[in-house]
């Protein structure tokens, strides 16, 4: 009789643990067809101050007032509201800046697209790049884009479509020059 009525109790604890277990694990029917799906996580900032280095050496320092990282399966940085550039010589002195209303930075690529008013000024030349949209590629430390650009140098303003440069703007080949070019008045550098 004691090994019934225990054996009894064993069982009624055992149905008790297993309605328990059964009953926390209910699903809401809406929240099904979200299960496993991947989760897409946003960090924000303002007042972003960011320094780019390479062998041990400031190269770039970021400043931007609004930043939205996503975090996804190809992590990148959005820059909504505009971000400057200054890209420093190996003595810290700035020898280019770059402005643009709008920028995406991709992480794992390294590379940055830059669009909406991009400008490029080459501080020691003068030099300065005006373009709708450009790439910067931190690995080789290059800009390049297949769309219009317009330089204006010192004396003189020169248009064309593709471009590749320096990060420092201190070479540029433009892929396909277009407008006006002054020459000396028999053809040949003086």
């Amino acid at each position: 009789m004691i090994k019934r009525r225990r054996k009894y109790v064993e069982l009624m604890a055992l149905l008790l643990l297993v309605y328990f277990f059964c009953g926390s694990c209910v699903n809401n029917p809406k929240d099904i067809p979200t299960i496993g799906k991947k989760q897409i996580s946003i960090e924000e900032g303002k007042q972003i101050e960011s320094y780019y280095s390479q062998g041990a050496k400031v190269k770039a320092k970021l400043t931007a007032p609004y930043m939205l990282r996503h975090l996804t399966d190809s992590t990148y940085v959005e820059f909504p509201k505009t971000l400057h550039v200054d890209f420093y010589n190996d003595t810290m002195i700035v020898e280019s800046k770059l402005d643009a209303l709008y920028g995406k930075y991709r992480e794992f690529e390294n590379k940055v697209f830059l669009k909406d008013s991009v400008v490029v000024r080459n501080i020691l030349k003068g030099d300065t790049l005006h373009c709708d949209e450009l790439w910067w590629d931190q690995r080789t430390q290059k800009f390049y884009t297949d769309k219009k650009v317009r330089i204006n140098t010192k004396d003189k303003i020169i248009f064309g479509t593709g471009l590749e440069a320096a990060q420092n703007f201190s070479w540029y080949v433009i892929q396909q020059i277009t407008g006006t070019i002054l020459t000396p008045e028999n053809g040949l550098p003086k």
